[in-house]
């Protein structure tokens, strides 16, 4: 009688985890654990400087804006400037150094691949050099229709904790967030969100590979309490003078999960500081090391 109640018992158990797995949704962003995790309680790996991709001294990707995206990457960071012929371009401190091509091809691109992954979240943080004026940026999603993925808080700043989940995102079909650091105006462009209203960031153009701080960098003088975070966890190496250049060599042991100066190690650092993880950080060549490793572990995936 026993072995028969263990065994009705087993049978009942296997029918209700088939029927979980059946009517559970689709995965968010890859891992239906995801799906009820407030946007600001969830560490996502970014691709640093995404659109320069390539072997010269001045990229920092080694895979296209694509092939980031198809590997996991969910936060894209990007530098924009004006080129010579007076619109955006994404370029590499100027457009004379490094153009990887206009902002309208750069978004088209994105909006091609959300397109084809209904249920992913994607965070768009870009730089914005000169001081371009919004309205530049709004026509550029405008004209690819990437503005309509966009997300429009209720209020500005959002706190953190009034943050909608993924699930809720991609229910909403509002699944790109997107930031600027500089000279966003919500009430003109109400989706292109101020980055530092939102966020800090730890400094960059580090040479250092030891990665042991984690303090304020911008902006300067800020509070962390009600401002998620990003970590700049990418190295830079000095070639002439003060020229900085993105270190390749380095970066299967600076994206190396664990290990002294690794990712999970500057993220212990942080957490110790401001008692919760990185809610971003930022690799160069992230695939070279364990990159989507860290950012499952630094998730509890």
């Amino acid at each position: 009688m026993r072995s028969l109640r263990g065994f009705l018992e087993l049978l009942v158990s296997l029918f209700l985890l088939n029927l979980s797995q059946t009517f559970a949704g689709p995965p968010c962003n890859g891992h239906t654990e995801l799906c009820p995790r407030k946007y600001s309680n969830i560490t996502f790996i970014g691709a640093h400087d995404s659109p320069f991709v390539g072997d010269s001294p001045a990229d920092n990707q080694g895979l296209s804006v694509t092939a980031q995206l198809d590997a996991g990457i969910r936060f894209l960071q990007a530098q924009s400037h004006i080129n010579p012929f007076k619109t955006l371009s994404l370029c590499h401190t100027n457009c004379f150094i490094n153009d990887a091509g206009s902002l309208t091809s750069y978004l088209t691109t994105i909006k091609k691949w959300l397109d084809k992954n209904p249920d992913e979240v994607l965070t768009l943080l870009l730089t914005n050099g000169d001081r371009t004026d919004i309205k530049k940026f709004d026509a550029s999603f405008k004209s690819t229709g990437l503005d309509e993925f966009a997300y429009t808080p209720p209020s500005n700043p959002l706190p953190m904790s009034a943050w909608p989940t993924l699930g809720d995102l991609i229910k909403a079909k509002t699944r790109l967030i997107v930031f600027l650091d500089y000279g966003a105006k919500e009430k003109a462009v109400p989706y292109i969100l101020d980055e530092f209203a939102y966020f800090f960031e730890t400094p960059f153009d580090t040479t250092d590979p030891a990665f042991n701080q984690c303090q304020i960098d911008r902006p300067p003088k800020a509070s962390p309490d009600g401002r998620m975070y990003i970590v700049n966890h990418y190295l830079d190496k000095k070639i002439v003078a003060d020229v900085l250049v993105p270190d390749r060599d380095a970066a299967p042991k600076v994206n190396a999960a664990t290990g002294r100066g690794g990712i999970q190690a500057q993220a212990d650092i942080c957490k110790g500081l401001y008692r919760r993880a990185p809610n971003t950080i930022l690799l160069d060549f992230f695939d070279k090391g364990e990159a989507m490793m860290a950012q499952r572990k630094l998730n509890g995936l």
